[in-house]
Parts: C-alpha cells; sequence; structure tokens
C-alpha cells in the first residue's frame, strides 16, 4: 500500500505550517499498524521525509517521524503499516484532547534529528 499519495502530498501543510494552530491543527493522514496499536496522525510534512504530528503508542506524543522508516517497519506478525483509507481530516484536540487542553497550548517537540 502507499502510504502517500499525490493527493495527500498536495493538501498537507509544510512543517511548521500549522505550528501556531496548536490544538486546532488538522490531521490530514492517519497512518497505523494493523497488527499493533502503533498510529500516527500526520499535521505537516516537510515534502519529503519528514512529518509532524502525533505519535500514539507507548505514550501520546507530538513528535516528528520519517516516511521511509515508516515504510521500512513491520509489526510484531510482520505486516507493514496502512494508510486508513477512511480517515477524515480532524483537529489534533478530537484526538488527543488531554494534551491541549485550552487554545493557547502550543506545539512541544524536539527538532528532527
Amino acid at each position: 500500500m502507499k502510504l502517500l499519495t499525490a493527493e495527500i502530498r498536495r493538501i498537507l501543510p509544510p512543517l511548521y505550517g500549522q505550528e501556531a494552530k496548536g490544538g486546532d491543527a488538522i490531521v490530514y493522514l492517519r497512518l497505523f499498524t494493523p497488527d499493533s496499536s502503533w498510529c500516527w496522525h500526520c499535521t505537516e510534512f516537510d515534502g519529503k521525509d519528514t512529518f509532524f504530528g502525533l505519535v500514539d503508542g507507548h505514550e501520546r506524543e507530538l513528535g516528528y517521524f520519517s516516511l521511509s522508516e515508516l515504510q521500512a517497519v513491520r509489526g510484531p506478525m510482520g505486516l507493514p503499516i496502512e494508510r486508513d483509507l477512511y480517515w477524515r481530516p480532524k483537529p489534533l484536540r478530537e484526538i488527543a484532547p488531554e494534551i491541549f487542553t485550552d487554545p493557547s497550548d502550543q506545539r512541544v517537540a524536539s527538532e528532527p534529528s
């Protein structure tokens, strides 16, 4: 499965494009492991390899992640990461309200390595 289509590339804002929005930043793409509970909610993309968004794994946290790494990862049963074909864009606040307690919250994450 292609994780990132040309259409999604066109609509994903560039890195830092939604930075000032906090919890109102829109998640345009959801990726997941079908054989575990990990999900990546993508809000921004650098146009090459780096996303910013919410990673929901052992914990929920905002951060940067790489398309090339996601394409190489396999879950515990050897299944690749998939794109949620039924995903409809929604604000981060709806997905992780515990992270965004008020509209003045800002993005908290380290720079990509």
